[in-house]
């Protein structure tokens, strides 16, 4: 069985493959080029159980390197059995002070990176007539957040896509899901002062913000033989945000 993860160098991103390399995935590791590669053991932690990884590079973005990319993978490794779109940036700012660039930019990658993996990966699990997308979505999508209105836009946008591929490809025996991660420790969050990290906590149930191996946990669930009759569904992992 093979993986392919989208932006998946670092971040919430490695911990999915090396999650699913321990599952016993054959891992494809896809980030932008080489630069977004230095100084990541991706793929030293996903053969360290194992499996076989290889790197893949491709601008997400865009619809011919995405081909391409499905193409390479599922040659190499004989098809897709679980596709993760994980790749996505923040271009941060109000709506009022928000540039085209900054907008444009960020459904770029976020969103349409979606929609062209889903079309060329959805095709070949099609007339495999198997297999499971798990789209990353975030909280941002559900319940908005200040200073992210292209984010949140790119990401709302996704749990629309994800409904609509799960009604398409579920006669397919093809499985399309997402996750909707909260706050979750990453270095960004480190940055932030301890008057932001206070701010936030204080809306989190929890207390605490959530990890990327927690994230990760949910995908290994929904790529497994035990999520097989869980499709269209939105699994949001934020320990209570919304309570």
């Amino acid at each position: 069985m093979t993986a392919l993860i989208t932006g998946a160098a670092r971040g919430i991103g490695k911990a999915i493959a090396v999650r699913l390399a321990k599952d016993g995935f054959d891992i494809a590791v896809n980030d932008l080029n080489e630069a977004a590669f230095e100084g990541s053991d991706v793929i030293e932690l996903c053969e360290s159980f194992g499996v076989r990884a290889e790197r893949f590079y491709a601008n997400v973005a865009d619809s011919r390197e995405c081909e391409a990319l499905v193409k390479a993978v599922a040659e190499i490794f004989d098809g897709i059995d679980v596709l993760v779109n994980n790749a996505g940036i923040t271009r941060d700012g109000l709506m009022a002070r928000m540039s085209d660039e900054q907008y444009d930019s960020v459904i770029a990658v976020n969103q349409k990176s979606v929609f062209n993996m889903m079309k060329y990966a959805g095709n070949l699990m099609s007339r495999a007539k198997k297999g499971s997308i798990i789209n990353v979505s975030s909280v941002a999508g559900i319940y908005g957040n200040p200073g992210q209105m292209n984010y949140a836009a790119s990401k709302a946008a996704i749990i629309g896509m994800t409904k609509t591929a799960a009604k398409e490809l579920g006669r397919r025996g093809v499985t399309v899901n997402a996750i909707a991660p909260g706050f979750i420790a990453t270095p960004m969050t480190d940055k932030l002062s301890e008057e932001q990290k206070a701010a936030m906590l204080s809306q989190i149930a929890m207390r605490r913000y959530g990890t990327p191996e927690e994230v990760a946990g949910a995908v290994s669930f929904l790529a497994s033989a035990d999520a097989s009759y869980i499709t269209g569904q939105i699994v949001e992992i934020s320990g209570g945000l919304s309570m």
